[in-house]
């Protein structure tokens, strides 16, 4: 199966990381198509003296990539394809396979511009890449990959647009100054990348999905997304705009193609009510974090399991303050300006930790996007503090996406949590509505380089938002290339009139479909129920993904709880 995913415009960085995580799993075929931010990128053979400008002056990203060839650049108006591929040649990976891949990556595309409006273009073996028809030479799309172990990586850049055609002024394309660029645009075949994206889809379908896009039932699984249903934004639910107004989001999900919803008013379904209990533990439970002076998502998330989970003694810490600098649709935690990080935080929640006796604690936070690292810092902090203070505790995080930045990542995923979890919400046909500041490439990117940093990895889903079944099966699909480990799934429930709306209620038989889906993908752990939580049953889920130690909890009282943080 060849799963084809579009992905918006999305910074190198991140593509990368996803095309990493799903290189490390060989079974499942995937065509990633998207456009980048502005970049320039370095082969392992090329020379810098074809690098005529400092691309920092220009306002791009210089990448020095492990792929072949020369210099070349990525960006607006150009459609970029990351082939991640189980490769069957006849010497194992060789230099004649790779030849022979690379020659049938030039014909997707030859094939691709015929389609398009643009016959007669060429492949030259000794310049990769596609060449349009005529003199004098003019590269219209660039080839470079990498095969190691059966398995590719890379791809190509096809111009659509004369808007790259600039950028390649300040380079030599590939090292070669005698031959020049050209693009779709500039060859008097005017296409949208809608169109672009469909032709190469089927095209690359034909040759590595088993026969055309649709062709047969389950032959190919095309991520039908929300570029299809807007002309002039290819990219809604990746290209975030930073925090909107409710009207704003309601208007991106009915271009998403739902529209209304069900009313606020509208009763709950019998598996929607959750009990409400408000005895001593919940109150002594309270006194506690107000002690502490610490916050939870319990309370800030408006979980519907607060009183159930309290009476129990769960609760998730929440850090970095009350306040997020993103408006997620679907979350009730305050926007408004965030204060200074406290620097006795970190103690304090170890302190309570301790005192509440926890053998599994779980750590989350607001998005702090006003914060060189997102916050980074503050959670390698609460996971040194917890575990000076409590050794034998094992620590689960559920991030933010630190906006893809490498560092701050890496400070939290240096500090080892047992468990790194980042939400990917929703599917990809609703992330702009959803989280507009956030994209579903990059929260696939964070979990890839948190499984290639060796770390366990857990995302959640929220259902009853618009999406379909389908969908919810293709975004387990996704995770489970990328090698999640726990993935749990709940029903959305709107907190105020001025978030989303519910689309629907979510049967509880279907979540059971998801489980079986997700798990039967090779996923070690998929929660799923109506009232599920991306940290329900957080010890649990550790333990039945075969990753986390279950240790009893000495008292009835253990974290994690069932709330939802900004992401």
């Amino acid at each position: 199966m060849l799963r084809v995913r579009w992905l918006g415009r999305v910074r190198y960085g991140d593509a990368l990381a996803l095309q990493r995580g799903l290189y490390r799993h060989p079974g499942t075929d995937y065509l990633l198509l998207l456009e980048h931010e502005p970049t320039y990128t370095l082969g392992v053979r090329a020379d810098r003296a074809n690098l005529l400008r400092d691309p920092a002056e220009l306002g791009a990203e210089l990448v020095v990539a492990d792929r072949g060839g020369d210099v070349t650049f990525h960006g607006p108006g150009q459609l970029v394809g990351y082939p991640v591929l189980d490769v069957v040649g006849k010497r194992g990976g060789g230099m004649a396979d790779t030849a022979s891949y690379v020659a049938g990556v030039a014909q997707v595309l030859i094939d691709a511009l015929a389609d398009l409006g643009l016959p007669g273009c060429t492949y030259d073996p000794q310049y990769p890449g596609v060449w349009a028809p005529g003199e004098p030479w003019r590269k219209i799309a660039a080839i470079g990959v990498r095969l190691g172990r059966g398995r590719s990586m890379h791809g190509f850049a096809l111009n659509v647009t004369d808007e790259p055609l600039g950028w390649f002024e300040h380079i030599i394309p590939c090292g070669l100054a005698e031959r020049g660029v050209t693009s779709l645009e500039r060859e008097g075949v005017v296409v949208s990348m809608r169109d672009a994206v469909d032709a190469v889809s089927r095209r690359a379908a034909e040759r590595w999905g088993g026969g055309a896009a649709g062709a047969a039932p389950g032959a190919v699984d095309r991520a039908d997304v929300v570029w299809r249903t807007s002309v002039t934004d290819l990219a809604p639910f990746s290209r975030g705009e930073g925090a909107g107004r409710p009207v704003r989001l309601t208007g991106r999900l009915a271009a998403a193609g739902v529209d209304g919803g069900l009313e606020l008013s509208e009763r709950k379904p019998a598996w929607l009510r959750p009990k409400v209990r408000h005895d001593e533990g919940v109150l002594e439970l309270r006194r506690l974090l107000r002690e502490h002076e610490l916050v939870t998502v319990c309370e800030e998330a408006g979980c519907p399991n607060q009183s159930e989970c309290w009476a129990d003694g769960t609760a998730t810490f929440m850090i970095n303050g009350e306040q997020c600098t993103r408006a997620c649709g679907f979350c009730l935690v305050d926007t408004s300006k965030p204060f200074p990080l406290d620097p006795d935080e970190p103690q304090r929640v170890a302190a309570a930790v301790r005192r509440m006796g926890l053998r599994f604690a779980v750590v989350t936070a607001v998005a702090r996007d006003d914060l060189a690292d997102g916050g980074a810092a503050a959670f390698a902090a609460t996971i040194a503090a917890i575990r000076g203070e409590v050794p034998t505790c094992s620590v689960e995080v559920l991030i933010p996406d630190c906006k893809g930045d490498a560092d701050a990542l890496g400070t939290i995923f240096a500090a080892r949590p047992d468990v790194l979890n980042h939400n990917i919400e929703t599917v990809a046909r609703l992330q702009r509505a959803a989280r507009p500041s956030a994209s579903y490439a990059r929260s696939l990117a964070v979990l890839a380089a948190a499984g290639e940093a060796g770390l366990v990895t857990k995302s959640s889903i929220i259902v009853g938002m618009g999406e379909r079944d389908d969908e919810v099966l293709q975004t387990l699909a996704d995770l489970a290339a990328i090698g999640v480990d726990i993935v749990t799934i709940g029903q959305y429930l709107r907190p105020t009139s001025t978030h989303l709306p519910v689309a629907r209620w979510v049967e509880p038989e279907a979540f059971d479909r998801f489980k079986a889906a997700g798990e039967a993908l090779g996923i070690g752990h998929v929660e799923a129920s109506p009232l599920t939580r991306s940290s329900y049953h957080a010890r649990q889920a550790a333990a039945s993904a075969g990753q986390a130690t279950a240790v009893p909890v000495p008292v009835p009282v253990r974290l994690p709880t069932l709330g939802r943080p900004r992401d």
